[in-house]
């Protein structure tokens, strides 16, 4: 996303929803609580409310309105004295990136995962990655948690990946794969995209699969260095095989921000 400047977020950001998970040091598989819990609904729509097909259709920079439901939650914060919060959602049809929406604590602590929300805001692209900008929301009565999509068999092919762009996702059977610190040397991850970072950080990881090498992140604002799925991360070696589940976000290229791993 359009990383906000940590000099604005230092004393401001609030803990982000919980759903980054995996004991760091186990190598049994774990969903995480409430992870496999679906509360279904039929998906119509309101009264002016777009389709999920009519939003990817509608022009960038155009008004959309749309219903969802939040995923996750990326801290909220205050810039200006607005309060703002980034919202992972998604419907039975697709997701929708709500960045830096207009809410207050108290509202932005209302979003427990699945919550359903009717959001009015502008479709905007970003280094590929399409999201909702300057966006005001509703809370509405309706609970949908998504089952991650399996997109193992995918992830060679970004013309179809892409169209699954932001939905929570998996991956199975990946090999971790070596990256190059500041020194020139093989680490299984780095702090920041260049290693240039410290613990707190984004971190960065490579993973092979079928021949091909692809690039994830744990975002710090969706998942912190006290989450597990960070310390698992942290955890890695090169050669371990994994499975992973995240969110599928874009920039410049399938960019996914995991939220939790299992080492086989």
């Amino acid at each position: 996303m359009n990383k906000i400047l940590s000099t604005v977020l230092s004393a401001a950001v609030i803990a982000s929803m919980a759903g980054c998970s995996t004991p760091a040091a186990s190598k049994t598989s774990s969903t995480g609580e409430g992870k496999t819990s679906v509360v279904a609904e039929d998906g119509t729509k309101s009264e002016g409310v777009m389709t999920y097909a009519e939003y990817v259709d509608a022009a960038v920079d155009s008004e959309v309105t749309v219903e969802t439901y939040v995923q996750a939650k990326q801290g909220w914060w205050e810039d200006k004295g607005v309060g703002k919060a980034t919202l992972y959602t998604q419907d039975q049809e697709g997701a929708y990136f709500l960045y830096d929406v207009e809410m207050s604590e108290e509202d932005y602590n209302k979003l427990t995962e699945g919550t359903k929300i009717k959001a009015v805001g502008y479709k905007s692209e970003w280094s590929s990655e399409v999201e909702i900008t300057d966006a005001t929301f509703e809370i509405e009565e309706g609970n949908y948690i998504a089952e991650p999509v399996d997109l193992t068999d995918m992830l060679a092919n970004e013309d179809e990946l892409i169209k699954h762009q932001n939905e929570k996702f998996s991956v199975k059977g990946l090999t971790v794969s070596a990256s190059k610190d500041a020194d020139g040397k093989d680490v299984a991850y780095l702090y920041n995209y260049d290693g240039s970072g410290t613990q707190g950080d984004d971190l960065y990881f490579n993973v092979d699969l079928d021949g091909n090498t692809y690039t994830f992140t744990v975002e710090s604002y969706l998942c912190g260095k006290d989450t597990d799925v960070y310390k698992a991360v942290e955890n890695l070696k090169v050669g371990d095989t994994i499975d992973c589940d995240g969110y599928l976000y874009w920039y410049n290229g399938v960019n996914p921000h995991i939220t939790n791993i299992t080492v086989k």
